[in-house]
């Protein structure tokens, strides 16, 4: 199948980079580990974390595919095809990523609500995928590319989740779902975060999924070159 194909691919090119998928995981570890004293603060840095992981390598995916696209088009690969394969390459990428900090988690702080940590860390995962791929398109370069995911998640933590600006920034659900995993608080959070989470997990994967076919309906995949004067074709 030709999905699972592209998926396959993603998941090589990814592999490759060794070194810079270990550096990835060095951040949301920090993160965790900084505030390992303050339970609630640390489980929500590793949410924001693992998104910036897995965004940035949403990021390195589509960066590198970037001249091989219109190859898998002439191929006889559909767009979609091309777009869903990496995507749910990105997804299983970033699931393996999040599970040793879901374990971390488990064994660590038995005092959460273990449900809802494994909810939030998916949402993470799910939303950090079409936001790096989103990235990586409109940004020709991963160094431009990455300062803009870091500036994101800088400010998701920054801001007062209680304000209006901060939710409608891409990693708010998880925040909202860890509170009710970390504070026991009433199931209003629970479905806010669910709610936005889905949301901004559709709206996303729609969004690059138009800016995609939009960009491959306008690439010239064939350039003919002017017939020099006396060769025959």
């Amino acid at each position: 199948m030709k999905i699972l194909t592209v998926a396959e691919m993603t998941l090589r090119e990814l592999a490759r980079r060794r070194r810079a998928l270990a550096f990835l995981l060095l951040l949301p570890l920090v993160f965790y580990v900084v505030r390992h004293e303050y339970v609630g603060q640390s489980v929500r840095s590793v949410f924001l974390g693992i998104g910036w992981a897995v965004s940035t390598a949403a990021l390195f995916a589509t960066a590198a595919a970037r001249s091989v696209d219109p190859r898998l088009v002439l191929a006889g690969y559909r767009v979609y095809q091309v777009y869903v394969g990496r995507l749910l390459g990105l997804w299983v990428a970033g699931a393996a990523l999040a599970v040793p900090f879901l374990v971390l988690i488990r064994f660590d702080a038995p005092g959460v609500r273990f449900d809802a940590v494994t909810l939030a860390m998916a949402f993470c995962v799910a939303i950090a995928a079409p936001f790096g791929m989103l990235i990586g398109i409109l940004l020709p370069r991963e160094l431009e590319g990455t300062l803009v995911l870091l500036t994101a998640v800088s400010m998701q933590m920054l801001l007062d989740p209680a304000d209006t600006v901060a939710k409608v920034t891409p990693f708010w659900s998880s925040r909202e779902i860890g509170t009710f995993a970390v504070d026991h608080t009433g199931t209003d959070h629970l479905t806010r975060g669910v709610v936005h989470g889905t949301v901004y997990t559709v709206g996303l994967v729609l969004l690059v999924g138009l800016v995609v076919v939009a960009r491959q309906r306008r690439r010239r995949h064939l350039r003919y070159a002017a017939e020099l004067e006396g060769v025959r074709t």
